[in-house]
């Protein structure tokens, strides 16, 4: 085991319920005079999504809102966002949802002020070193789901419209300066995106847990974080409006997405190229294919998960664990293959192949090939 990591940790955060009515204290905090809020289509005509503009309004801070993104951003939409920033006079963003808002309004603050094609500062090697971290625009985010645990990451991933593939653009100042999270803001959540955003952050934790790399402080975030999904998925699954399981979920996906510093693995290296061409939600897609990744992991992790399994109050050891983690899908509607998603073999190939080339795969505890790739596929389609 090689002792050396590089870490971060999470940056300003207001938690609370309630704490939304900040937001415009944060921007001036910032030197914001005219933020743009960046959300997608879906929140956009929601009435959390008013609250948040009023209460800029009210500050005289405007009202600026782009809402062009798509469930899986593209660099068409970033594009339309920076055009919009540019047009408004803008001078900082508001990067307000689940994943998809969030990590596009980060890219929007991102690239404005860069001169380069956006893929030139994709996640490999020291490519971020090419961005002007001089002109990048402060970022403030606002979660509105509990799962992704963008609003606390240094990266964005973005969907290549012309190739398909997901992209993850990196840079340290992407990382949001303030995080406002309120979790009253996830209380209109439906039960299916509460299942898929929770089992996302649950997905993250289980990945970083799996990791091989040296994180001590991150390896127990995310033990306490698979245990706040545990506990509280299921209460905010049946009841959106407990506002204390919902709090906790939301701390969970902050946890969630801290704890991948060390590392994420097979789960993600698959779904991100299924959610690119066919468009299916990413925690939802992590969900099914965990199961089969468990197994596929299973002699280099069980150890450490015979040990998570008593923190867990999960009786059987990793057994006992993989039995759960089924069961806990199918108690939330997940679906046990990836088919019932509208996913099938057609692309396999190309599946395989951009899987492999994921940087989520250096981090699985069993080095991906692509033969072992092709059948952790098949057993989940």
């Amino acid at each position: 085991m090689n002792l050396v990591g590089n870490w971060s940790y999470p940056t300003s955060m207001k938690f609370g319920a309630g704490r939304i009515s900040e937001l415009a204290e944060a921007c001036k905090s910032l030197g914001m005079k005219r933020p743009l809020l960046v959300t997608d289509k879906g929140l956009a005509p929601l009435p959390i999504t008013a609250q948040a503009l009023d209460i800029l309004e009210a500050a005289g801070l405007g009202r600026g809102l782009f809402a062009e993104v798509d469930p899986n951003p593209s660099e068409l939409n970033l594009a339309a966002g920076v055009a919009a920033y540019k047009a408004g006079g803008h001078d900082g963003v508001i990067a307000f949802g689940g994943g998809s808002g969030l990590d596009l309004g980060k890219m929007v603050a991102f690239h404005a002020g860069q001169t380069r094609p956006i893929w030139d500062f994709e996640d490999v090697g020291d490519w971020w070193t090419r961005a002007d971290a001089d002109a990048i625009a402060p970022i403030i985010a606002v979660p509105t789901t509990a799962g992704t645990g963008s609003e606390v990451g240094r990266a964005s991933i973005l969907t290549n419209s012309v190739t398909h593939e997901k992209k993850i653009i990196f840079h340290p100042k992407v990382l949001p300066s303030i995080v406002i999270a309120d979790p009253e803001l996830t209380v209109g959540m439906p039960g299916f995106i509460t299942a898929g955003t929770g089992l996302d952050a649950f997905a993250h934790c289980v990945e970083a847990f799996s990791s091989p790399h040296y994180h001590p402080m991150s390896q127990g975030i995310a033990l306490e974080g698979m245990r706040l999904v545990k506990d509280y998925l299921p209460r905010a699954f049946k009841d959106g409006t407990d506002i204390e399981a919902r709090a906790h979920m939301m701390s969970a996906a902050a946890m969630g997405a801290t704890a991948f510093q060390k590392g994420l693995g097979a789960i993600h290296a698959l779904s991100h190229p299924i959610g690119a061409m066919y468009n299916t939600h990413h925690g939802t897609t992590n969900a099914v294919c965990m199961p089969a990744v468990l197994e596929f992991n299973a002699a280099e992790i069980a150890d450490r998960f015979d040990m998570a399994a008593a923190y867990l109050g999960i009786e059987g050891g990793f057994k006992g664990f993989q039995s759960f983690v089924q069961d806990f899908n199918d108690s939330l509607g997940i679906p046990r293959k990836l088919s019932e998603m509208g996913v099938d073999d057609k692309q396999l190939d190309e599946m395989v192949r951009q899987a492999l080339a994921d940087p989520s795969c250096g981090g699985n505890p069993v080095e991906l090939t692509e033969e072992n790739t092709r059948q952790l596929f098949v057993d989940c389609i």
